[in-house]
């Protein structure tokens, strides 16, 4: 079991890190986005199609 201070030093550790801009290199924002969105539209078409309180 870790002790509290070896715990902390390890997230500062990782916040140290993580300074450098916070995007990982092979994560395209275009990408991710659209693929949020096509999936949000799936799931909003899926819902109105099975909606039977029209």
């Amino acid at each position: 079991m870790m002790n509290l201070h070896s715990a902390t030093a390890q997230l500062v550790t990782l916040a140290a890190e993580g300074e450098g801009g916070g995007n990982h290199e092979s994560l395209n924002p275009l990408v991710t986005g659209g693929s949020a969105f096509i999936i949000l539209l799936l799931l909003l078409w899926i819902t109105t199609r099975f909606n039977r309180d029209r």
